[in-house]
């Protein structure tokens, strides 16, 4: 049928409304902060035949734009006789999902008897079981090791709890309380979604509604083909690495080669590293994710939903870690290795289209969990994410603390941590001349400081950015490595793989300190404008000793001035 204009303009809002509302219930309603206020979530609308996303809420995370599509269509086709009523709960990674922890919930939506969607939404649970709380185990070495694994299956049946399958998940986490509230909010927002999908259907019929979402998906493809043929052809190969597995201490290669041509885009990853012991490797359905992610940085007005992923073609053996085989562990793999396949898609274009290229960003989630026995208040387990730099870019210098590549999830108010957890910070400060030094100077990351108050604890710490560094481009300068150190009764202990560890014992008055990454700098440092760099070293970004060796500046201490006729010199002689 023909839509006219407005009529899809209005069917866009209303179903990316009905996403976003779903969203925030969950959001309101969750037990966890990393749901509630880090916004460790996401939810959409998705076909009825094949699982295709038609719609995801604007304020989800982009790491589960493809990945739910993957997420539903295992649903499909494992569930033979979805009914009304029914909610299917999994977190199988292998079947379309990241890692254990983050949960997904399928709804078959029914209007007036009939099957025309499926609603679905996805939390980060802080713990699902496993050999370590929160369940990032670094040195797992097979995802037995990393908590429940739950393939699609009924949680309400009909509408009725399967209260069997509910305790069985509730007696392998370690805070049941905490995860049945977020069992509740999912399902809630679940049945939201379905109330405000019905009113829209009952009021502008089946017909008009999803006559829009095919004409959604056709344009959707067109723009991102009419963006991608903006990308001269040709191979484009960029290599990056992870610091290690967490087990082995060798880096773990991604290797891109990147051919467009016309209006497509076939990414090979074939000679990247080959499957690891340690828990960074990746499924399939997570790594095309971040190919989608880096490509969306560049082309920001293409719509999401299935018609903007048809462009692209993949070469993804099981060879390689990025399209591991169970039984892999996996928890790294959407925090980490996610991040650093977007890295590596963002020096690939960079290369295709300098003129609108990206440095690279901190590149890690630098994950960290904490559980413990408080003794006032009984078990915890306490799960955090934190910031860094952004890379400087061709319009702007790099975002500050910025949150990670893979999200819009932010680090959770510390208020809320030191009311809920037996733990107090003492820093959280900008990491000073971590950005890297280029004529758009890369975002700085952040120190992130707490200790201990009450109890025994067992910290574990999943990130990366330890060895490799966050890459400038045109001439801009890589960015300060990841750095994590922990003061154990008054002595200095910092992670063998420096950016991973688990199990950490802690006593009250033991302080952890992470020091997350920069972003790369983007251009000439030397084509800076001196009085921006003055203004840096006014505000404590960089020190004066930094602004004379990367950015050819002599700043008079005693005026707060440029010496002009110094700096003049000095970068001739760079030069």
């Amino acid at each position: 049928m023909d839509i006219d204009p407005i009529t899809l303009a209005v069917m866009r809002g209303s179903l990316e409304q009905v996403a976003d509302e779903m969203d925030a219930a969950l959001e309101r309603m969750a037990f966890s902060p990393v749901i509630s206020d880090g916004f460790d979530r996401a939810s959409g609308i998705y076909d009825r035949a094949n699982g295709e996303v038609i719609v995801q809420g604007p304020r989800g995370l982009p790491n589960f734009i493809y990945v739910m599509e993957f997420t539903v269509r295992s649903v499909i086709d494992r569930i033979r006789d979805p009914a009304e009523g029914d909610i299917y709960i999994v977190n199988d990674p292998y079947l379309g999902g990241t890692h254990l922890m983050d949960v997904k919930m399928v709804k078959p939506f029914f209007h007036r008897g009939r099957l025309v969607a499926y609603l679905a939404n996805s939390g980060h649970w802080p713990d699902i079981g496993g050999r370590v709380p929160g369940g990032f185990s670094t040195q797992a070495t097979e995802i037995y090791q990393e908590g429940l694994r739950l393939p699609p299956v009924r949680l309400f049946d009909r509408g009725r709890l399967n209260r069997d399958v509910l305790d069985i998940i509730l007696h392998n986490v370690r805070v049941p309380e905490e995860r049945q509230g977020d069992v509740i909010a999912q399902v809630t927002s679940l049945n939201l979604g379905a109330e405000r999908l019905a009113r829209l259907l009952d009021r502008y019929g089946e017909e008009t509604v999803f006559g829009a979402v095919a004409e959604m998906k056709v344009r959707s493809e067109q723009l991102m083909r009419s963006c991608i043929e903006t990308i001269p052809d040709g191979t484009y190969v960029f290599e990056d690495h992870m610091d290690s597995d967490g087990v082995d201490w060798r880096p773990l290669k991604i290797h891109l080669e990147m051919e467009v041509r016309g209006s497509g885009v076939h990414l090979d990853f074939s000679r990247s590293s080959p499957p690891c012991r340690g828990p960074l490797n990746s499924v399939l359905s997570t790594t095309m994710a971040g190919v989608y992610i880096a490509f969306k940085h560049f082309f920001p007005d293409v719509p999401i939903n299935a018609g903007c992923f048809r462009p692209f073609t993949f070469s993804l053996p099981t060879t390689t870690f990025l399209n591991a085989q169970p039984p892999r562990p996996v928890s790294g793999c959407a925090a980490e290795v996610c991040q650093r396949i977007i890295d590596v898609v963002l020096g690939a274009l960079s290369q295709a289209i300098p003129e609108r290229c990206y440095a690279a960003p901190m590149g890690t989630v630098t994950n960290l969990s904490v559980g413990g026995e408080d003794p006032a208040r009984g078990y915890y387990v306490f799960y955090s994410f934190i910031g860094g730099g952004y890379g400087g870019n061709y319009l702007t210098d790099g975002l500050i603390n910025g949150n990670p590549t893979i999200a819009l999830a932010r680090t959770q108010a510390l208020e809320i941590f030191e009311s809920r957890y037996p733990i107090l910070f003492t820093r959280y400060a900008i990491r000073e001349g971590s950005g890297g030094a280029g004529m758009r100077r890369g975002g700085l990351g952040v120190i992130f400081e707490f200790q201990i108050r009450r109890g025994e604890a067992s910290a574990s710490l999943l990130g990366d950015r330890g060895r490799f560094a966050p890459f400038g481009v045109l001439g801009g300068r890589p960015a300060q490595m990841a750095r994590h150190t922990f003061v154990l009764q008054g002595k200095d202990y910092c992670p063998p793989h420096i950016t991973k560890d688990e199990g950490v014992p802690m006593q009250p008055g033991d302080l952890l300190r992470l020091e997350t990454p920069g972003g790369g700098g983007y251009g000439d440092p030397l084509d800076r404008p001196s009085e921006q760099v003055l203004q840096d070293v006014r505000r404590g970004y960089y020190d004066q000793e930094t602004a004379r060796r990367e950015y050819g500046v002599v700043i008079l201490e005693d005026q707060w001035k440029v010496d002009e006729e110094g700096t003049a010199r000095l970068r001739a002689a760079e030069r």
